[in-house]
């Protein structure tokens, strides 16, 4: 019985997922196995992996279609190890990034959890110097309903009776936020541990960029609804808090989307500081209001360049800072 499951939901995802298995290949710690769920995809996948996967460690489960929270159940009914690591098909770990969580899941019996720090990456998977941290740890369930801190599904590793505590991923709510639901349902049972080091790359291209903003909107609001649901009302000053930044996140994925809609962008960006003041002291929400401010003078064309120029400027107060 492996130690560790490794689940990785692939959907189409030929173009990077022979480099996210050898990123797993490459872990120092090697007491694991990888359960590959082909979620009606209709490339090559099958034929991929029958030819060119030889260790003995890889299993691939092939399904109709049902979304990444689909996957990750199907994935999860088909590990066998203790402890559960998600991966997404285009991302990429850092050679220690398992030998790392283990130890801190078995140092501390208690905590269900443990995350990663993340850093973004292009498609070609050279990173572009942006990291995501976070020092959140313990009892987490109230900092993590303002957002997701854990960040994306691949630098997390859970305790495998989570599952059985809190229950599977929700089909429902399909590819969007399914993780931010899960992680607050295992925040209400278990502590949480973060290691404090970038063991994930996310890569970022046209493909992840989500365009149905519509129903990632109804996503937030159901996960944000059920997070709410028996809490009392003296923390309904969180909720406003939680719909505060979930209208600032969809409004970067918006202006981050292929059609780039302004005018989306704004309206989520106001929606947000409505909903909740205090986060005109937020960076991000100031990022957005001065890239909303560059396009309003210069035009969609220049998007690029004038992302590049709040990068430069935000590593640069960085490494002065």
């Amino acid at each position: 019985m492996p130690e560790i499951s490794v689940v990785i939901p692939a959907f189409n995802a030929m173009k990077y997922l022979p480099q996210t298995v050898d990123s797993v290949l490459q872990q120092t710690f090697h007491d694991f196995e990888v359960v590959i769920v082909n979620d009606g995809s209709a490339d090559s996948i099958e034929t991929w992996f029958h030819q060119s996967v030889t260790d003995p460690r890889f299993r691939l489960v092939s399904q109709e279609n049902q979304g990444i929270a689909g996957a990750r159940n199907t994935g999860i009914a088909n590990a066998q190890g203790e402890f559960i690591a998600f991966l997404d098909a285009d991302d990429l770990w850092h050679p220690s990034k398992l030998q790392k969580q283990i130890k801190r899941l078995k140092d501390s019996p208690e905590v269900g959890l443990v995350y990663t720090w993340l850093q973004y990456a292009d498609e070609q998977a050279v990173p572009n110097g942006r990291v995501v941290k976070s020092s959140f740890r313990g009892d987490v369930w109230e900092q993590l309903t303002a957002f997701n801190f854990v960040g994306c599904g691949s630098n997390s590793m859970v305790r495998r009776a989570c599952f059985e505590t809190v229950g599977n991923f929700d089909k429902s709510l399909g590819s969007y936020v399914e993780d931010w639901d899960m992680w607050l349902r295992i925040a209400k049972q278990y502590p949480f541990a973060v290691v404090e080091e970038p063991l994930v790359y996310n890569r970022k291209h046209a493909g992840s960029c989500s365009t149905h903003w519509q129903r990632m909107e109804k996503s937030y609001t159901k996960v944000i609804e059920k997070a709410f649901a028996a809490t009392p009302p003296k923390l309904s000053k969180l909720k406003h808090r939680s719909y505060g930044h979930a209208n600032l996140c969809l409004a970067w994925k918006v202006i981050q989307g292929r059609q780039k809609d302004y005018k989306t962008a704004l309206s989520f960006w106001q929606k947000a500081f409505s909903s909740y003041p205090q986060i005109v002291f937020s960076r991000s929400f100031i990022n957005m209001g001065v890239l909303l401010l560059l396009l309003a003078c210069f035009g969609l064309n220049r998007y690029d360049a004038i992302q590049s120029f709040i990068l430069n400027m935000r590593q640069g107060l960085s490494a002065i800072r």
